[in-house]
């Protein structure tokens, strides 16, 4: 068995984590003797005895050739940490994983990534900014990172999709495993358009709670940074946002209406430091990407002011089309929900379509 070999084991092999293989392999000074070491070696340094025997009875019917052979059959592919074709970024974290397996086209050298994350229940004006900024990044030749769950990551990937740029959905799952259920569009869409589907665990692992951390810092270590664009206070999203900061990745967040609970995450993020973004040049000037700036901020206005409006949107505009009203007037004429009619015209105030004049009074933006 090769060293290679032994690290498609290992990755193969649910029970060894990163840490667990970092303990073996420090201690036998190689992935191939970790392998065949004893039962006795094993439990010795800490291994445990039901995973030990759970490790013994595993290697004794598993070979690497055969079972890579097999993942080409379902047409996964796996590359282990050893390999130049594993991700520069992901061996700078603390605990990279010990292989990737992947579904589609994965090619990340040379290639620079934004990780987009955020609630799985976004307000309008949650998926209207993330996919604005998502258009905007790709537009300059960035890659769109994120989880393929339901919500902001959805928005995300399908943006990305759209914009023609390259987008990597990372799994808590295995990559055969299209979690969730509903996201089987998606999931074959970004496969088609020479995207990737990526995990650490083995295919055929079912999705564990306890695997999404796991994940996040996957989608972190891969990117330069993370966007927060929309989550409550014990959103998921600021996990990743924890794991980009202590890896050393910039952290970025959206602010949003004080009236709604999923502006809550990102306005944290922000009173702990993360950079706040109101529009793509505040990501891509951070890292000196100053190509197409100006003629993504034109875009943006052309599309803000020229898009279709919500049946909400048009009931504030014709509100206001009668004169400059108080925000407590729109919301007891409009009889929309309070923190509604606050993610509305937050997003039509980044649109251009109405002013903001101070004291909660808004009125229609005639220029």
């Amino acid at each position: 068995m090769t060293e290679r070999e032994a690290y498609v084991a290992f990755a193969a092999f649910p029970g060894i984590g990163p840490q667990r293989f970092k303990l073996l392999t420090e201690y036998f000074g190689s992935a191939q003797k970790a392998w065949s070491a004893s039962a006795e070696e094993l439990i010795k340094i800490g291994l445990g005895g039901k995973l030990t025997q759970k490790l013994v009875d595993f290697r004794a019917g598993f070979d690497p050739r055969t079972y890579e052979q097999q993942l080409l059959q379902r047409e996964i592919k796996i590359i282990t940490r050893i390999e130049s074709s594993f991700p520069q970024q992901l061996l700078e974290i603390p605990d990279p994983p010990i292989a990737l397996f992947i579904k589609g086209t994965f090619e990340v050298a040379g290639k620079k990534f934004i990780g987009i994350v955020g609630t799985r229940k976004p307000t309008a004006y949650g998926r209207e900014i993330t996919a604005r900024l998502t258009r905007d990044l790709a537009l300059s030749g960035l890659g769109i990172v994120s989880g393929m769950a339901r919500g902001i990551d959805g928005v995300a990937h399908r943006t990305a999709i759209e914009a023609g740029a390259y987008t990597i959905a990372v799994l808590g799952c295995g990559v055969d495993i299209i979690y969730p259920p509903d996201h089987k569009d998606l999931y074959v869409e970004i496969i088609a358009r020479s995207g990737a589907v990526i995990s650490e665990v083995p295919p055929g692992h079912t999705v564990l709670k306890g695997l999404f951390p796991a994940r996040n810092r996957i989608i972190s270590g891969i990117s330069l940074g993370i966007v927060v664009t929309e989550g409550a206070q014990d959103s998921g999203s600021l996990i990743t946002a924890r794991l980009a900061a202590e890896q050393g990745r910039e952290v970025f967040a959206v602010p949003g209406p004080i009236t709604s609970y999923l502006s809550v995450g990102p306005s944290k993020l922000i009173k702990q430091g993360a950079k706040i973004v109101t529009e793509v040049g505040d990501i891509l000037e951070e890292f000196n990407i100053k190509n197409e700036i100006s003629k993504i901020k034109n875009s943006n206005k052309i599309s803000n002011n020229g898009r279709t409006l919500s049946p909400e949107e048009e009931k504030l505009v014709g509100l206001l089309t009668q004169g400059e009203m108080l925000y407590d007037e729109i919301i007891r004429e409009s009889g929309l929900p309070a923190s509604e009619v606050g993610s509305l015209l937050s997003l039509m105030e980044l649109g251009g379509i109405i002013r903001a004049l101070g004291n909660g009074k808004y009125g229609l933006n005639s220029g």
